[in-house]
């Protein structure tokens, strides 16, 4: 089975994790959104808004599994038999900063990390606008999934 881990905080789900996920569905049997749980960062919302962000904004599809896990994407790449890891990039940034971690992870466990780039009109939307156009008062609807935008 063709399994694939798509790591992140998700703080919050945008529309341009959406568009990753669902142009990696055909791709694999199945596609297990972990957030990573760091205890040194500061997040907007808990983990269990952001689980409950994930599971309903996949809750018709089936290929789709929502977990949170704490140390190395690897590790739980190994523990879930997934193959890949899978990642978006929206510009050259992301490339040089994903590149070297999907080098490192292939040296340390084998995992290739499977890139897709984002989609026209998607790019400009990031988790950190999310949460700065909230915190501030702004419209952010455009940019998220409804159980974000409809959260308080």
């Amino acid at each position: 089975m063709r399994k694939a881990v798509f790591p992140g905080s998700f703080d919050p789900i945008t529309l341009g994790h959406v568009d990753i996920i669902e142009r990696a569905l055909p791709l694999f049997e199945e596609i297990i959104l972990a957030i990573g749980i760091n205890a040194d960062k500061k997040y907007m919302f808990s983990l269990e808004e952001r689980i409950h962000f994930l599971a309903e904004t996949f809750k018709a599809e089936q290929k789709i599994k929502v977990l949170s896990y704490e140390g190395l994407t690897v590790d739980l790449c190994k523990k879930e038999n997934a193959g890949f890891i899978l990642r978006g990039l929206r510009n050259a940034v992301d490339l040089d900063y994903e590149k070297t971690i999907g080098q490192t992870n292939y040296k340390m466990a084998g995992i290739e990390t499977v890139f897709l780039i984002a989609s026209s009109g998607k790019s400009h939307i990031s988790s950190s606008v999310v949460r700065d156009v909230r915190k501030n008062g702004g419209n952010f609807a455009f940019m998220v999934p409804k159980s974000v935008a409809e959260s308080k």
